[in-house]
């Protein structure tokens, strides 16, 4: 289901995972600075994206720029 989010924040890991739809073989895009683009590895689709350190981050606000326009 694509329409479905899932947000999960691993707090030992200090790790932010944010997945759009059901879980898919995939692999990660290093975006910089602690930021992974998760993508489907059979339709190369953006999944999902993966913040690290995001705690420490968070306590001043995240700003990612995504790398897909998202629809209203």
């Amino acid at each position: 289901m694509k329409n479905k989010l899932f947000v999960h924040y691993d707090e030992d890991g200090d790790l932010l995972e944010i997945r759009i739809g059901e879980p898919t073989e995939s692999y990660y895009n290093d975006l910089g600075n602690d930021v992974f683009e998760r993508r489907d590895e059979k339709t190369d689709e953006l999944s999902g994206l993966a913040i690290f350190n995001f705690k420490k981050r968070a306590e001043n606000g995240i700003d990612v720029e995504l790398p897909v326009k998202l629809l209203a």
